[in-house]
């Protein structure tokens, strides 16, 4: 009468169009700042993936950014950048161009639909909702038809080793209810033949 229920709604999932927006917002913004906000494509990547190794990627790239903006605002300069100006404006940019190049590869990869059947397999393994699903062999006529197989060839028959047959335990002697309720019934049908006798 109560079943297991319904399955949980899933979210649907993203369209296209929203993740191509997503990855040239964070392209611009990381181009705009000059590699400044370089940390922002690897956070939201650290964030959609929940690896580990994108997370890594997030705080080195945080951290160049931080060096970089250091170096440059040290730089003794007043016009031109000298050492660690150019060297903080090396960083920034260097650091940019890989955070974009690897956001933009490892988000397309992420969101790709030839990834779609890792996810059919997982959703698969899941229990399900609802009817019970039948584990065994499928029923005979759903089972694939198969060409008709000769039996395989038996050689001579193994005799098989003499095994000594115990025999059945012995019945246990019924309760003493039951014995009880069987004397009752015989004095009972005692006094209808008697009844039936004296009528």
């Amino acid at each position: 009468m109560h079943g297991q229920g319904y399955a949980p709604q899933q979210p649907p999932p993203a369209s296209g169009g929203t993740h191509v927006t997503l990855r040239v917002l964070f392209v611009v913004l990381a181009v705009v700042t000059c590699g400044f906000a370089a940390w922002a494509p690897m956070l939201r990547l650290a964030l959609v993936t929940r690896k580990s190794y994108d997370w890594f990627l997030f705080a080195l790239v945080s951290a160049l950014d931080v060096t970089a903006l250091v170096l440059v605002a040290v730089d003794p300069g007043e016009e031109d950048f000298q050492g660690p100006g150019n060297a903080g404006m090396v960083i920034l940019l260097t650091t940019m161009l890989a955070a974009v190049i690897y956001y933009l590869f490892a988000d397309i990869r992420h969101f790709s639909p030839h990834r779609q059947p890792q996810y059919a397999a997982y959703a698969a393994t899941r229990p399900s909702y609802g009817y019970p699903q039948q584990h065994g062999p499928a029923p005979v006529h759903l089972q694939p038809t198969q060409p008709h197989q000769q039996p395989p060839v038996q050689g001579p028959p193994v005799q098989q080793p003499h095994v000594q047959q115990t025999p059945p335990p012995p019945t246990r002697p019924a309760p003493a209810r039951i014995h009880q309720v069987q004397a009752e019934l015989d004095e009972l049908s005692d006094y209808l033949r008697k009844q039936e006798g004296g009528n």
